[in-house]
């Protein structure tokens, strides 16, 4: 683990070398100089523009509102961890494969399902860009860039942009809330730089974002839509609007896109059933599968996300079941009652090829420093 923090440290010290550092010629350059009257530096080593790329406007993948507004199935993605509490890359590789192949159209990269909480900046923007490398041709990558900080929101949106995320996640100031004023502000600040999603949840944040700031953030041309957890009949109130709206509760999507008109949803569930929750948002109205998902997703949120789902994917043999603090597994008794949900829907619409497994205490590993 102290390896891995050197990594990250390093990486700090070199990015901030670059950044302060003045440009020095090689000390042959400069004999060469003295002995030619006639020598030129090469035009690019004069570049009065010099930037980073991680600091500048530009975007690897451009992609327009519209493609983001369309997409129905996005799933807010888990991310694994190895033993010693760093990203397992593996494991989220496959998982991010096993959402493609089973037809979802993005994901949320550091999401709160992902930890994005428990991560540095750093931490989060390789992961970002990692998952455009690796998947940005195959699927939407949206990274969670959002702060209740206006200046980190910035920063890690340019950043993210910077490294080719699709689009951005944005969620209100938390625990140091604002106005509804500063809410405008706030979202204005990162609007230019690429399609954007707000995200709605005042249970998490404190705060409920009003209509009235929505209807007025709609205005701006890279507002894509919001991710909101109120309930249906303040998706009804958007959509009606003509706002693109994507249900926040997996327990209420089918409505919200068939009832409400949602465009789709930002799932939980998919990361373990994606099949399955494609149907859902694709096949037409079925409540017979909705009503046959119920049980697995309010097990899922029996504890605060993503504790269920954490414990959900090492039953499945899909992660190594290590949980960065404060979440720690489900009890036996709900990790029992998993093993029962998993037979009941049907192993094979579960991601993973192993036995679910119940897994006892000493299986779990609980890591402090990361």
């Amino acid at each position: 683990m102290a390896v891995a923090f050197q990594d990250l440290s390093a990486f700090k010290n070199y990015s901030s070398y670059q950044k302060d550092s003045a440009f020095t010629l090689p000390n042959c350059v400069n004999s060469y100089r003295r002995k030619s009257a006639t020598w030129r530096l090469p035009k690019a080593a004069i570049i009065t523009n010099l930037h980073l790329p991680m600091s500048s406007f530009e975007v690897k993948n451009r992609t327009s509102v519209e493609d983001i507004k369309s997409l129905r199935l996005i799933t807010a993605i888990k991310t694994p961890y190895l033993p010693d509490g760093r990203f397992d890359l593996e494991a989220y590789d496959a998982l991010v494969n096993m959402q493609i192949e089973n037809g979802v159209e993005a994901v949320i990269v550091g999401g709160t399902t992902g930890e994005g909480q428990l991560m540095d900046w750093p931490e989060h923007i390789m992961l970002i860009g990692h998952t455009v490398g690796f998947f940005g041709g195959s699927i939407k990558v949206i990274g969670n860039t959002g702060s209740n900080s206006t200046k980190e929101a910035i920063n890690a949106t340019e950043q993210g942009f910077a490294v080719g995320m699709h689009a951005a996640l944005h969620i209100n100031p938390y625990y140091g809330k604002t106005s509804l004023e500063g809410l405008v502000s706030h979202f204005d600040s990162v609007f230019h730089m690429g399609p954007t999603i707000v995200y709605n949840v005042p249970s998490r944040t404190g705060q409920d974002i009003q209509p009235r700031v929505i209807d007025a953030l709609a205005q701006n041309a890279n507002f894509a839509g919001v991710k909101e957890c109120v309930g249906n009949d303040r998706v009804a109130q958007y959509t009606n609007k003509g706002i693109v709206v994507w249900s926040g509760n997996d327990d209420e999507c089918h409505d919200s896109r068939w009832d409400y008109g949602a465009t789709g949803v930002i799932s939980v569930t998919s990361n373990l059933v994606p099949g399955l929750m494609r149907q859902l948002m694709f096949g037409g109205k079925n409540p017979s599968l909705n009503s046959k998902l119920m049980p697995l997703i309010d097990w899922l949120f029996h504890e605060p996300n993503p504790i269920g789902l954490n414990t959900a994917l090492a039953q499945l043999g899909v992660v190594r079941p290590v949980f960065r603090l404060p979440y720690v597994p489900l009890p036996l008794a709900k990790r029992v009652e998993f093993v029962n949900l998993v037979k009941e829907i049907g192993r094979e619409n579960f991601v993973g090829e192993t036995d679910v497994q119940v897994l006892g205490h000493e299986d779990f590993i609980l890591v402090n420093r990361y």
